[in-house]
Parts: structure tokens; sequence; C-alpha cells
């Protein structure tokens, strides 16, 4: 039935060119995602450490999901940034539109079916420095909307990664690997988090997809 759907969207889409009807809006992303030679640079550039910290890690040192605007949270506001056709009640709640999954290529319609990944996930943050960071530091990360660090994901994709880092998840989709290294990158370079040694090694192999 998926097989069908697809094809069907494909053929849909095509029809659309021939007839020269207006094209699907593009996929939205995050943004700041670096260029493959960006990614490179600071890929080198990043501290090598072992992961660890002083404290144990809690989800609730890291506020998140905070208002952005009006009634909007963290959350809301990237369902809107990244859906297509996305309408949303007085509330902010988002009621209808569809969120095309990066990470396994899928499309929803509800948004129920969408999480708000964090690339670089709050534990592995911790593990490589934010442990040291203010509370409001922290909260500025869990909440970022100016670099590549939310993403709407099918949600049982996203619990399956859950902290994982890129030596022990990767995208099911594998053309999107790339992508994602290079926005792993940037979020640990733009907070400058350090790195341990089997992450920058599959970070590395990823990259060579690119």
């Amino acid at each position: 039935m998926i097989r069908a759907v697809r094809a069907a969207c494909v053929m849909t889409a095509a029809a659309a060119m021939v007839v020269g009807l207006t094209p699907p809006p593009a996929r939205a992303t995050p943004p700041n995602v670096p260029t493959h030679g960006e990614a490179v640079t600071r890929l080198a550039a990043l501290t090598v450490a072992a992961e660890g910290s002083p404290t144990a890690y809690d989800r609730g040192l890291f506020p998140h999901w905070i208002t952005i605007s009006d009634s909007c949270n963290t959350r809301e506001e990237v369902l809107r940034r990244d859906g297509t056709n996305v309408v949303v009640s007085s509330t902010c709640a988002a009621i209808s539109g569809s969120w095309y999954s990066p990470y396994d290529g899928m499309t929803w319609t509800l948004a129920s079916d969408i999480d708000i990944d964090h690339m670089v996930p709050l534990a592995e943050a911790w593990a490589s420095g934010a442990w040291a960071w203010t509370t409001a530091k922290r909260r500025s990360y869990a909440n970022d909307l100016g670099g590549p660090q939310l993403w709407a994901v099918t949600d049982n994709v996203n619990q399956s990664k859950g902290n994982k880092d890129p030596a022990e998840w990767q995208p099911p989709l594998t053309s999107f690997r790339c992508t994602y290294a290079r926005a792993w990158i940037q979020v640990k370079y733009d907070y400058s988090l350090t790195m341990d040694t089997a992450e920058k090694a599959a970070l590395q192999d990823m990259l060579t997809s690119c």
C-alpha cells in the first residue's frame, strides 16, 4: 500500500511538471547546515575527549519547549517551520498539514506522529561538556531555532535514536546520512562540545557519502 501511494505521488508530481502546474514546495530544513568542506574543517577543529561528567544527567537541566512567540512553544514553531500547509489553532497547536521526516523518508499528516529531535541529544551534550554550562545556556541549546539542532522527524525513529551518537545510531535513510553528519558537526562546533574517538570516526565515514 505504501509503495502504491509513493508511486502515485511520483506520477502526480511528474504530471504537474508536464502541464506547467506549480510543483510542491521544497522541504524545509533547519538553518545553517554547513557544506561538506565546512563540515570537514569544523570536525578537525573539535576536541576529542572521553565523554563524562562529574554529576548525573537529568533532562530537567535543559528547560525545553519554552514559549517562543505568543502562545507558540519551540515544538510548535518547528512544526510550523518544517511542515507544509500547516494550520494551527488559536493556541498554536498544529491541526493540519504534512511533515516529511528526513531520517526515514516518510511523510505524515498528523502532528502527533512527529517528534522534534535534538540533533545532538541533550544527554550527549551533557556528557560532552554541557554539564559545565549555566541553566540559561542549556535552555538556549535545547530550544535553538537558529542552527541545525531541531528536526521534525517520525516519532518512533527518534525514539530508536534516543541519546545515541553517530557511532551508535545513524538515520535509516542512508541518503540523508551526509546531511546528518554535517548538522551534527555544526551543533558540536557551535557549542564547543567535545566528541569521543568512535564518534569522530563515524562522522568521518558518513562524510564520505557526500
